[in-house]
């Protein structure tokens, strides 16, 4: 899933890059609240981390401002104002999680799949469709209980369609959840990952749409 990073402290943001790349998550990082809020206005993003004291533009201006957009991606907000009146204001403001400066990694990277897994009305870590099972915190799936091994962008891939499943996605779309910036995407890049994920897991698994994307039906047995 991609995620957006706003923290202005070079060593650290880093750090937080570095750390949830291995996790799994592609990472855009910028460092100030005017570059925060433009991109999170484009809506390409599954979640974002964001720091509170950002130059050019506070991160509580940036949170008010983006949900006065009616935006809603899930933003965790991620600052050293450890007071109760700060983390009020930023949850009743529109964040959907707070986390204290230091952070540990993990919990960091546990905050973000929940949020993301709520965002998309999904209760539990494990989603599951059909007879096809994806946990995104041990980046495993299994098909008819027996696992199966996949490429990086092969489980983005699936994770993003099983997050959507029974709505259709575009070309587009796909691309902002398999790519971050300074990636050249191949015109057909999609269409390959579509069919290795057909040709492990089973031919009609996914379904496409022509002229629009493609879905993963919510109930298989009625696609």
């Amino acid at each position: 899933m991609r995620i957006l990073l706003a923290e202005d402290d070079a060593l650290l943001g880093d750090g937080l890059q570095a750390g949830l790349r291995q996790l799994g998550f592609l990472v855009d990082w910028v460092r100030d609240g005017v570059a925060a809020e433009r991109e999170l206005s484009t809506g390409s993003y599954s979640a974002a981390v964001l720091d509170l004291g950002l130059p050019l533009k506070d991160g509580m201006e940036v949170l008010k401002s983006v949900r006065a957009q009616k935006l809603s991606t899930p933003i965790l907000v991620l600052t050293a104002r450890d007071a109760v009146p700060d983390r009020i204001l930023g949850l009743d403001q529109g964040a959907d999680d707070y986390l204290i400066k230091p952070v540990d990694l993990f919990e960091l990277g546990a905050r973000l799949r929940a949020l993301v897994r709520r965002s998309h009305g999904q209760p539990l870590d494990t989603l599951t469709v059909g007879d096809v099972e994806l946990c995104p915190g041990t980046r495993e799936v299994r098909l008819n209980g027996a696992l199966v091994s996949l490429a990086t962008r092969e489980f983005d891939l699936l994770h993003a369609l099983m997050l959507n499943a029974g709505r259709v996605m575009s070309r587009e779309q796909i691309e902002q959840h398999l790519y971050s910036w300074g990636h050249e995407v191949e015109s057909n890049a999609v269409e390959v990952h579509v069919h290795h994920l057909r040709r492990k897991l089973r031919a009609d698994v996914i379904q496409t749409v022509r002229g629009i994307g493609y879905t993963l039906p919510r109930d298989p047995a009625s696609a």
